[in-house]
């Protein structure tokens, strides 16, 4: 099965996160949810890792509008 890692940093902290596409979604199926109620056009089952990270950033840009230092994500290539 193929793996992928995705980068979340907030507040200068990094936090990688590795695991299948459906393992990665499910880590980070509350953020999509929560992303959702703030802005309906947020995909909550996206078919592609850069459908998944860009709905992240989307929901993390939603839900901490006000906030100075937001969370980013990014997808990690390997080799």
């Amino acid at each position: 099965m193929k793996t992928y890692t995705i980068e979340k940093t907030r507040k200068g902290r990094s936090r990688i996160v590795e695991g299948t596409f459906e393992e990665l979604c499910g880590y980070f199926e509350y953020t999509l949810d929560c992303g959702k109620s703030w802005n309906s056009k947020i995909n909550t089952k996206p078919k592609s890792i850069k459908s998944l990270v860009s709905n992240l950033q989307k929901s993390y840009n939603e839900t901490e509008g006000a906030c100075y230092e937001r969370t980013f994500v990014k997808y990690i290539k390997k080799g």
